[in-house]
């Protein structure tokens, strides 16, 4: 635990000491801020539904540019190879640096509450569960999507490419239940249960399914899983 925290700080540190982290959190908020209020403001009806469906658009771009150089960073600067000399698993510097990015995109997401209180204050009729669960798939979500990143950054040492591939990974995963009519009825509801898509739409409607934690914790666990591979085989080559 203490190598998982050592580098979480260290990444934690990267991120705030760059006007990197700034950029992000400024821009999300934004992003988000300026299409929930074009609805608030002038169609006058606005609710957290709309939101949960902007953020995971948002997502799709934000999240590989917040990953890309988490690991391929450290492969162009070879400061990678330096700790892997060190007394520290692969797998502690994949969760510290996964920590390090979730924890950067959950301060983005939480700076939408403003939107939620806005709400509450204007007196409109609020469904609070389905806030609470709309909000934790968003952040299930960017755990897929932080997990995919530094997956994609570890492939490579070149910051772009990483992010061309992230993007590509997390878009095939969002598209996939707006692809069901090409698909043949077999294998439509195994494609729809992989879509990251379907498992944030319940969720933001409220309803909290066993299946959508697994999904999410296995998608997650999977790509770490890989990405612990690749560093390790680091060791062989």
């Amino acid at each position: 635990m203490r190598n998982i925290f050592t580098i979480y700080k260290k990444e934690l540190h990267s991120f705030f000491s760059s006007p990197m982290a700034y950029i992000f959190l400024v821009v999300f908020a934004l992003v988000n801020g300026y299409f929930f209020n074009v609805q608030f403001f002038l169609i006058n009806e606005s609710d957290m539904r709309a939101l949960f469906g902007i953020i995971p658009l948002v997502y799709l771009f934000f999240i590989p540019a917040v990953s890309m150089g988490l690991i391929s960073r450290e492969k162009s600067l070879g400061t990678i190879e330096i700790i892997s000399t060190m007394p520290i698993l692969e797998r502690d510097i994949v969760i510290g640096k996964y920590l390090a990015g979730l924890s950067l995109i959950l301060v983005g997401l939480l700076s939408t509450l403003i939107h939620y209180l806005t709400l509450i204050n204007v007196g409109s009729t609020i469904d609070h569960g389905a806030v609470f669960t709309g909000y934790l798939g968003l952040a299930l979500l960017g755990g897929v999507y932080t997990s995919v990143g530094l997956f994609a950054s570890s492939l490579t040492e070149n910051q772009v490419v990483a992010f061309i591939v992230g993007i590509a990974i997390v878009l095939i995963f969002f598209m996939l239940d707006k692809l069901l009519f090409f698909m043949p009825s077999s294998m439509t509801g195994i494609v729809q249960y992989l879509s990251t898509d379907f498992h944030v739409s319940n969720m933001s409607r409220g309803v909290l399914d066993t299946r959508n934690l697994v999904y999410f914790g296995s998608v997650i666990g999977f790509f770490l899983s890989i990405t612990t591979r690749i560093l390790e085989s680091r060791k062989w080559s």
